[in-house]
């Protein structure tokens, strides 16, 4: 595991669950890439509601009940890191939003086991 502190880079991706990317879910495929690339990490946050670009508004509300709710992948790394996997991330995305701020990391250390 690397050393990760100090001033950081978070980039956060919006997506929709029904997304896909080569017949397979784009969130699983994003994190697949950011692993394979050596990422420090990422989440996938799935969204109770939400709309985006279309205004089209998806609800996890059980009377409209939505099969493409929201999600949110938030992985946190160097600028340089970040911006060298983005043309990829980009490649793979048809629509959604990608954000990037800094951030101040605190604490990055594995959790223990046992």
């Amino acid at each position: 595991m690397r050393k990760l502190d100090g001033e950081q880079v978070l980039m956060r991706i919006f997506v929709g669950e029904s997304d896909r990317w080569e017949h397979r879910p784009l969130h699983a495929a994003l994190l697949e890439l950011f692993r394979t690339r050596g990422l420090a990490g990422a989440t996938v946050l799935r969204a109770v509601a939400g709309f985006g670009a279309n205004s089209v508004v998806h609800t996890a509300n059980i009377l409209r009940l939505s099969a493409d709710l929201p999600l949110v992948i938030e992985v946190v790394d160097s600028q340089e890191r970040l911006e060298a996997v983005l043309p990829a991330v980009d490649g793979m995305m048809r629509g959604g939003l990608i954000t990037m701020e800094k951030v101040r990391v605190l604490k990055y250390d594995q959790t223990p086991t046992g």
